[in-house]
């Protein structure tokens, strides 16, 4: 994106649109707008890296609309994909987990609009701004707390279990209602759920064939509905069924 498309943009970024989202919520409108004029805005379509695993974390990055996969790469070269990011989340903040390189890939799961700023203002950011370190600090232990139940779940769970899970995981992150059930509101296939829940393509394949015949989901070209939220519910958690 060309400086001069930037400057036609920033102009239009009012400062309501922070205002609400947790890091600014206590900040006022004239520190809202000291923040935005160190920022850059670019729009990614989807499939884009935003940043990649070990590079140098050179800025910080809030997801203004959009969707963010988080991937890693295993010792063996495998991809997983170990979070999705929804709008209105900072990402990429390194420094926040004292580190100077990026933990992980950061791809757009659709096209999204990301706001960045320079590293080197992190520390002025948590220091001056009330709110924005308490809240990042938050959103970071929220990450880890989900990164864990994830690898608990891979460690203990059936694969059937760990698919169903993925599935209401994004649904309750990111699900719109629709006609026919709650839809993942980003392209999502087969191939992402399988890195998600460390399971080969065609085991997914399977499953989903299945649950489609049983009603419980209905997928078509990169969207993934699931009809039964109850239905899957029941998947994921087989011990708590047969308690009652």
């Amino acid at each position: 994106m060309s400086e001069n498309t930037l400057k036609k943009i920033l102009p239009k970024l009012d400062t309501s649109l922070l205002a609400k989202l947790p890091p600014f919520s206590r900040l006022s409108n004239e520190q809202i707008r000291e923040i935005l004029n160190h920022v850059s805005v670019r729009r990614h379509p989807e499939g884009t890296h935003v940043f990649d695993e070990a590079e140098a974390a050179e800025r910080f990055f809030m997801l203004l609309d959009g969707y963010i996969r988080v991937v890693r790469i295993t010792p063996t070269g495998e991809q997983v994909i170990s979070l999705h990011i929804p709008s209105g989340q900072l990402f990429g903040i390194a420094r926040a987990l004292g580190r100077d390189t990026y933990p992980a890939t950061a791809i757009t799961a659709s096209e999204s609009i990301v706001l960045s700023w320079p590293t080197s203002l992190w520390d002025t950011f948590t220091e001056k701004y009330e709110g924005f370190a308490t809240e990042t600090y938050k959103t970071v232990g929220r990450r880890v707390g989900e990164v864990n139940m994830r690898v608990m779940e891979m460690a203990t769970q059936q694969v059937e279990q760990r698919v169903a899970n993925a599935l209401l995981r994004l649904i309750n992150q990111t699900g719109r209602p629709v006609e026919d059930g709650i839809e993942v509101d980003f392209p999502i296939t087969r191939q992402d759920l399988s890195e998600m829940t460390a399971t080969t393509l065609h085991t997914v394949s399977r499953l989903m064939s299945k649950w489609e015949k049983q009603g419980l989901v209905s997928s078509r070209r990169k969207r993934i509905i699931v009809s039964d939220p109850h239905g899957l519910v029941v998947l994921a958690h087989p011990k708590d069924n047969h308690a009652h």
